[in-house]
């Protein structure tokens, strides 16, 4: 074999094993017979013949020498001493012929400072670094590609523009960072692509791109070059009032949506609305409905329809069953120019074991751990995060910060927390491993919560971090500097499994368990909680929200207003699930459509009436939601009255004028002359009631302006007396008249 090349790093590329293919492939300056020159190397197996096109003299041409018929090509070109912009002229056997520049003639992109940074674990958007991005550089159009694989020996980047051979594009890697990079001339958006990785033990893994930005439709598991900076987007105002307003002290009523099952297109082969579709839809109906938020289950792309999007394998890519990434911007804008937040489901605690994924990417346990009983969750068959690991933990805290700054995120709701703080969550004895002090506590998660909460708060206030955390760890959502894991929120599933419990109860039975209705001010302002009655409480044989409600069908109905409304008057902001809202009957599936049918019977639109007028009364009156998180806007009135399984409690904003008064009763039996303790003297005006017959309700109501009496009642010195509904709730303010 005759060549100016070391014979070594001509085998490497030949068998596919060059950790720096640049450094032989491309344009180089040699001496030949003691006289400088250049040479022009490539290694294209299914080129027949090579010219080397001088781009300033494009007529100027040099032919390549094949020096191995596996296509190992050489041009040495003694009449420039210098390094010149070149192109490669191809032509195959079948008689194809094309001219490309060559990628082995770019210097890298990523810079030490890069790596670097990389390598500390605060390169904070290495998603603008890794991954594909179509750019131009030294004028040349095409897509950078770069991946994180430290343990390969060899990484490619195949496609359809390149036959899927993973010999034809190998990238180089740098250095120590274990980051493997490749310019390729020619690539545009649109084209498909994956990652070719050679094993230490010399397995070839075919892997998507961790940090794509847009993947095939399911089943097909490639990843799209698509250029996401393109978007052009008009929620400035939103985006302004976002950064100066703390969401703590706003109302937040939250309408969490499965966007492939809220509506389908059944007279199109029952499809998927599309996210632009969805955006008018979806959005001008919540607007309607009164909501302030959309939380949406995970729209990451994920493999199977079943897991709800839960089981991640595109962390960086919005799922293409609704369409592009530019057209989730859309309906993020949309929401936005209609003041509707848009919280993501984010699923940072374990990804599935899809062959194509993050399961040994490189061969080797690198996003997860090599012992499985430190990274495997033996429940839910998925692998868990290593978040002892720097780069596994920027991949994680750059996602967060890649949906608030590339998509306009408002909140992500981080799911399964509690599965991440402990290393023994769902497995037994003797398949966990304690933590260096023999604890069952995951420190190295600690550590990443606190890193990632006090990142994306410092670096876009206003937004929201709400931690889906089932369990007693304390001060989950408490700023980092007191010893808070730093989210602002937290779900208070332990509200919602006492309130269901109690509402599944018959009636007559309640008074004896009138403690699950009370407890949650027990600890209602331990953390910021957010009350939810989510996705979760209506699938795997739970039964729906109106199912689970005793009674016939009037007062299943009656129960969940009352409900609802004992709901919204509880200190915490709101999240109800949808098909909640119209008292579907069904269990939830993610299959099909809510059941929008419903909406012709009275009942049912009743219903959604209901929830549409308290969710404006709940934006209009200010005592709902100023003081959610402490004691000073909530006050017992009577939580002791078990035998008649009625409660009323106050209100308070920070206007003593807005005071609002609460008196929720749980059983079937009207009370036409209860009398209640009120905070002051003066006039109460009913402004609410669940009993409405507008809402399906049996109209026993308060039309008549009240007036306190001088009578010590409740502990207090005025008290009025009113009629009080059946399983109803009423909601009373004091007037001037």
């Amino acid at each position: 074999m005759e060549t100016t090349a070391s014979l070594v790093e001509v085998f490497e590329i030949l068998r596919s094993e060059h950790r720096d293919p640049h450094h032989i492939l491309g344009m180089h300056e040699v001496e030949v017979d003691g006289k400088k020159a250049v040479v022009v190397r490539a290694f294209i197996p299914q080129a027949a013949s090579i010219e080397v096109i001088d781009d300033e003299k494009p007529e100027q041409k040099y032919d390549m020498k094949k020096v191995c018929s596996d296509g190992f090509f050489e041009a040495v070109i003694p009449d420039r001493p210098t390094i010149f912009r070149y192109r490669l002229s191809i032509a195959d056997y079948l008689g194809n012929q094309w001219t490309t520049y060559d990628p082995y003639s770019f210097n890298p992109y990523i810079t030490d400072f890069d790596k670097y940074l990389f390598g500390q674990g605060t390169h904070y958007k290495i998603f603008e670094k890794l991954g594909s991005h179509p750019m131009t550089i030294d004028g040349v159009d095409g897509v950078l590609f770069a991946v994180w694989a430290p343990n390969a020996k060899r990484v490619s980047v195949i496609g359809d523009f390149n036959g899927w051979d993973g010999r034809r594009h190998p990238m180089r890697c740098l250095g120590y960072s274990g980051i493997w990079e490749l310019f390729i001339p020619g690539v545009s958006e649109g084209d498909i692509y994956k990652y070719e990785i050679k094993t230490r033990e010399d397995y070839l893994l075919e892997k998507s791109d961790p940090y794509g930005n847009y993947m095939e439709v399911r089943p097909n598991s490639a990843s799209i070059v698509y250029d996401i900076n393109k978007y052009q987007w008009n929620d400035a105002q939103w985006m302004e009032k976002r950064q100066k307003t703390d969401p703590l002290n706003q109302p937040v009523s939250i309408y969490e949506v499965h966007l492939g099952s809220w509506m389908r297109v059944p007279e199109e082969g029952n499809r998927y609305l599309t996210y632009r579709e969805a955006a008018h839809k979806l959005v001008d109906y919540v607007k309607a409905m009164g909501y302030t938020h959309i939380e949406l289950l995970p729209i990451t792309e994920h493999p199977y329809d079943g897991s709800w999007g839960y089981q991640v394998t595109g962390y960086y890519a919005p799922t293409s069953r609704f369409g592009t990434p530019e057209d989730f911007m859309y309906f993020v804008d949309y929401c936005h120019q209609n003041n509707i937040g848009v919280i993501l489901d984010w699923v940072p605690a374990h990804f599935p074991k899809d062959s194509y994924g993050l399961i040994r990417f490189d061969g080797t346990a690198l996003y997860e751990h090599e012992d499985p009983r430190q990274g495997e969750h033996p429940d839910w068959g998925t692998l868990i995060f290593n978040y002892g690991r720097i780069e596994v933990k920027l991949f994680l805290i750059a996602n967060a910060i890649f949906w608030f700054e590339k998509y306009h995120i408002d909140g992500l709701r981080v799911d399964a927390v509690a599965s991440m703080l402990y290393l023994d969550y769902g497995k037994t004895d003797g398949n966990w491993i304690p933590n260096k002090y023999g604890g069952r506590e995951n420190l190295e998660a600690v550590e990443f919560f606190k890193h990632l909460n006090s990142i994306v708060y410092q670096k876009f206030p206003g937004i929201m971090m709400i931690a889906e955390e089932s369990t007693a760890w304390p001060n989950v959502s408490r700023p980092t500097d007191i010893g808070g894991l730093g989210f602002g929120l937290k779900w208070n599933m332990g509200w919602m499994n006492d309130f269901l419990r109690y509402m599944k109860k018959d009636p007559i039975h309640r008074k004896y368990h009138h403690n699950d209705l009370t407890f949650g001010l027990l600890y209602a302002f331990t953390e910021n909680f957010i009350l939810v009655l989510s996705h979760d409480e209506v699938v795997h044989g739970k039964g729906s929200m109106i199912s689970k409600m005793p009674g016939d069908y009037w007062q299943k109905f009656a129960n969940l207003r009352v409900a609802y409304g004992f709901m919204y008057g509880h200190p915490g902001k709101k999240l109800l699930f949808m098909g909640g809202e119209i008292a579907q009957f069904n269990e939830w599936s993610e299959a099909k459509s809510l059941d929008w049918h419903l909406l012709q019977f009275e009942k049912h639109k009743g219903m959604q009436e209901y929830i549409k007028d308290l969710n404006h009364l709940y934006l209009k009156e200010s005592a709902f939601w100023e003081y959610d998180f402490t004691g000073e806007g909530f006050e017992w009135i009577n939580a002791s009255d078990a035998d008649v399984s009625m409660v009323s409690f106050v209100r308070k904003g920070k206007n003593p004028k807005d005071t609002l008064i609460f008196v929720c009763n749980f059983t079937p039996v009207p009370h036409f002359q209860h009398r209640i303790g009120v905070p002051a003297q003066g006039n109460y005006k009913e402004i609410f009631n669940s009993d409405h017959s507008k809402y399906g309700g049996s109209n026993v109501l308060n039309e008549q302006v009240i007036t306190a009496d001088h009578r010590e009642w409740d502990g207090r010195a005025y008290s009025i007396e009113l009629r009080i509904p059946p399983l109803g709730m009423t909601i009373l303010k004091r007037v001037e008249e």
